[in-house]
């Protein structure tokens, strides 16, 4: 804020003659001023919103952000970040929305650090990522003559521990763009 109206303020607050163009010259700068403050106070707002969001983030997908390795992410949705940082649902998603992270190894939309698990053997969760890189591997391994069908990926998916159904093979494999065994075959 321009330290003109402040000092202008403060000049009609201590003239002797106060009249009525005075008191509204007055009255219309306390206003913009006020409305100045509480602009200020709301960027500040958003940044510190913004920021422990961010710190959140960072902090649960602390292995992504060293490899840059996008199947290290770990299972997150907004209600896990929300909690983090006590706030509501629906301002982690304003905040994740329309945003970006410059990394080391590129620039992400927010939202793609928010990924729903899937449950392993272990008990432990796994980021959909991972179970799609995983995927990705096993169709791009597969023999052209004789493609894996979703039944067959959903065993091998199975005996590597992750609890995983046939439709979300298919739903993961169309995700990946990757068509369905009948297509895949090549002679």
């Amino acid at each position: 804020m321009s330290r003109d109206y402040r000092e202008m303020l403060q000049t009609y607050d201590k003239a002797a003659k106060k009249d009525q163009k005075m008191k509204e010259a007055v009255s219309f700068v306390k206003q913009k001023l006020d409305s100045a403050k509480w602009f200020i106070d709301a960027i500040r707002q958003r940044q510190n919103t913004l920021l422990r969001t961010m710190s959140s983030i960072v902090e649960r997908q602390r292995e992504f952000f060293i490899t840059g390795d996008d199947s290290k992410l770990r299972p997150m949705i907004l209600k896990d970040i929300a909690q983090a940082i006590g706030m509501d649902i629906s301002t982690v998603s304003r905040v994740a929305n329309s945003k970006s992270i410059q990394t080391e190894h590129g620039i992400y939309p927010l939202k793609f650090f928010f990924s729903e698990g899937i449950a392993t053997d272990s008990g432990e969760d796994a980021s959909s990522r991972e179970v799609k890189s995983i995927l990705r591997d096993l169709i791009g391994n597969e023999k052209k003559d004789h493609p894996l069908s979703d039944d067959k990926l959903e065993k091998m998916l199975n005996a590597r521990g992750y609890n995983i159904a046939r439709r979300t093979v298919a739903k993961y494999r169309e995700q990946l763009n990757i068509p369905v065994a009948r297509l895949r075959k090549e002679l």
